[in-house]
């Protein structure tokens, strides 16, 4: 197992406050790693840590075989990230903008011209060289903005909401490239969304709340322990399934013309559709969802 990422006893105050609890994790290279979290949860000042925008009060953290606090500037050279608000000047092309950013890293022109070239071909947004970054649309901006984190050609890539306000067509075109970008150049993702269909495509994920880390597994882990399946019946004679459904001791809560019972999983359903033999139109089994874990795990809806 290669450890790209590796996080032990961080700790970080902000006065009487504290935001991250001595929490131990680790990244793989070459996975995608989701790091889920509420508002507040710790989740912004972790990642800020490991990018070298913010300092630790305790613990460690290595990347890629360099320790934070005494190899900054070489994990800033593996490093990409893609902020949820975009750093990139409105007037600029989208050309030059990806040129100053390479400039920032010492990089040569020769490098820079190449890397630049790369980087637009990667996202798809050769076309758009000459266009003032402003005129672009969302969809544009974003892959853009991915462009710019590539630059100095990064072996981890930080994405921080990188789908936030974009239409579910130009969402799954960004997913795509992210997808072509881990397999075929071998680059870690370290994820962070609000959308948990995203953290689904995850090789791993940690749910962090309150500053301490709260859950973690992948994603058939975490919805298989904190999630739970669902039974819908549509009911020819509603009132004979309640009552049947109350004799089995089975839960359920009543929605439009379907009866809905939580199971643990979908076997569960058997027994039950057994004893409401006759009473029904239809049912569908559903299974539990990320959506449901988050809540399961934090109590809490993420958006919030």
């Amino acid at each position: 197992m290669n450890k790209i990422i590796e996080v032990s006893g961080l700790t970080k105050n902000y006065g009487p406050i504290q935001a991250v609890k001595n929490i131990d994790f680790y990244v793989e290279a070459g996975k995608l790693f989701a790091f889920l979290g509420p508002n507040g949860a710790g989740k912004s000042t972790t990642i800020n840590i490991i990018c070298t925008l913010l300092q630790k009060d305790a613990g460690g953290v290595v990347v890629d075989g360099f320790e934070l606090g005494k190899d900054d500037q070489k994990i800033r050279e593996r490093i990409g990230i893609v902020f949820q608000e975009s750093v990139l000047d409105q007037y600029l092309t989208v050309e030059e903008n990806l040129f100053t950013r390479g400039s920032i890293y010492g990089l040569s022109r020769h490098t820079v011209e190449e890397n630049t070239a790369k980087a637009m071909k990667v996202t798809n947004i050769a076309d758009l060289a000459k266009r003032r970054y402003g005129t672009l649309s969302g969809g544009q901006r974003r892959r853009t903005d991915i462009a710019r984190a590539l630059i100095n050609r990064p072996k981890i890539l930080f994405l921080d909401e990188p789908t936030t306000g974009l239409d579910p067509q130009t969402r799954k075109s960004v997913w795509d490239m992210i997808e072509e970008l881990r397999r075929d150049e071998g680059m870690t993702i370290f994820l962070t969304t609000h959308y948990m269909e995203e953290a689904e495509k995850a090789d791993f994920v940690i749910v962090i709340d309150d500053g301490v880390i709260a859950a973690k597994g992948t994603p058939a882990e975490l919805k298989d322990k904190y999630s739970n399946d669902s039974l819908r019946i549509k009911p020819t004679d509603r009132d004979a399934a309640i009552r049947i459904l109350k004799e089995a001791g089975a839960a359920f809560t009543e929605t439009a013309d379907l009866i809905v019972v939580p199971i643990r999983a979908t076997i569960d359903a058997l027994p039950l559709l057994g004893r409401l033999e006759g009473l029904i139109a239809g049912f569908q089994v559903l299974n539990g969802t990320m959506d449901d874990a988050f809540i399961g795990i934090t109590g809490k809806e993420i958006r919030e």
